[in-house]
C-alpha cells in the first residue's frame, strides 16, 4: 500500500467520524442550504440534463429535494444503478422517466419508492426494464458528485471504489478542450461539469491527496462556502 493510499484510509476515517456527529437537523438544514446555492448557479440553471446520486440512509448529503426541483424544473434527470455485480466497481446513470415523477407527484411519494435497494440500502432503477435507459458520453451536462471529503483545489476523496472515476472517464473519453465551450468567453469546458457538493465536515483545508487516475472537480459548493476551479 502505497503512501497516498494510507492517506487517503486515515482520512476517510476522520470525515466520517465528522459525519457522524451531525445531528439530523444540521444534516437536514446544511442540505438544503447547499442546494439553494446550487439551484441559484448559472451551470444549474442553463443545464438540459442532470446526473445526481441518491443519498444512503446516514451520513450523506439529502438528495432528495435537489431530485424533485429537476423533474420540476424539466430537466432530464439521471441516478445511479451499480447492480449486483458490486466488485466491478462499475455504474450507469439511468434516466427517470418523466411518467414515474408525474405518477409519484400525485401519490406525494417519491419516484424511487418502488424501487430495489442496493446492499448500502440505496434505490436503484431496475435492471429489467427497458424504460430505464442508460446515459451515453454527451448525455449528462452536469453531474453533481458525491465524496466524503473535498478541497478548494478540486480535490475529491470518495469512498474507495472507484465508482466515480470509472464513470467520468466513459463520459469524458475522447472530448478534448477543443470540442467543448460553454459560452461564457473563459474557454472550454469538458462535458459533464463536474459540481461536487458536501457538508461542512467534508471540506479538507489541507487539501486531499491525489492520484493520477483521480479527477478533480470544476466547482464545489458547500453550506458556507462555494469554490469553482480552473477547468480540467
Amino acid at each position: 500500500m502505497t503512501a497516498t493510499h494510507k492517506a487517503k484510509q486515515a482520512l476517510r476515517k476522520q470525515i466520517r467520524t465528522s459525519l457522524s456527529s451531525l445531528s439530523p437537523q444540521e444534516l437536514s438544514q446544511q442540505s438544503t442550504q447547499v442546494w439553494d446555492r446550487v439551484f441559484q448557479l448559472p451551470q444549474y440553471q442553463s443545464s438540459q440534463s442532470v446526473g445526481i446520486f441518491l443519498s444512503m440512509p446516514k451520513g450523506e448529503i439529502h438528495t432528495d429535494e435537489f431530485c424533485n426541483r429537476v423533474l420540476a424544473d424539466g430537466k432530464t434527470l439521471y441516478v445511479p444503478r451499480v447492480g449486483l455485480d458490486f466488485e466491478q466497481c462499475d455504474m450507469d446513470l439511468i434516466r427517470v422517466p418523466s411518467d414515474d415523477y408525474q405518477v409519484a407527484k400525485k401519490n406525494n411519494a417519491s419516484f424511487y419508492n418502488e424501487w430495489p435497494r442496493n446492499k448500502w440500502g440505496i434505490p436503484e432503477a431496475p435492471a429489467d426494464d427497458a424504460r430505464y435507459q442508460i446515459a451515453h458520453s454527451g448525455d449528462i451536462d452536469l453531474l453533481i458528485v458525491p465524496g466524503l471529503g473535498f478541497d478548494d483545489n478540486g480535490g475529491r476523496l470518495g469512498q474507495g471504489k472507484g465508482y466515480y472515476d470509472r464513470f467520468i472517464y466513459s463520459m469524458r473519453e475522447g472530448q478534448t478542450k477543443t470540442q467543448q465551450d460553454d459560452g461564457d468567453g473563459d474557454g472550454a469546458t469538458l462535458k459533464p461539469i463536474l459540481m461536487a457538493v458536501g457538508l461542512t465536515p467534508s471540506f479538507v483545508q489541507e487539501g486531499i491527496p491525489m492520484m493520477k487516475h483521480d479527477f478533480k472537480m470544476d466547482m464545489l459548493v458547500l453550506p458556507d462556502a462555494m469554490f469553482t476551479m480552473e477547468k480540467n
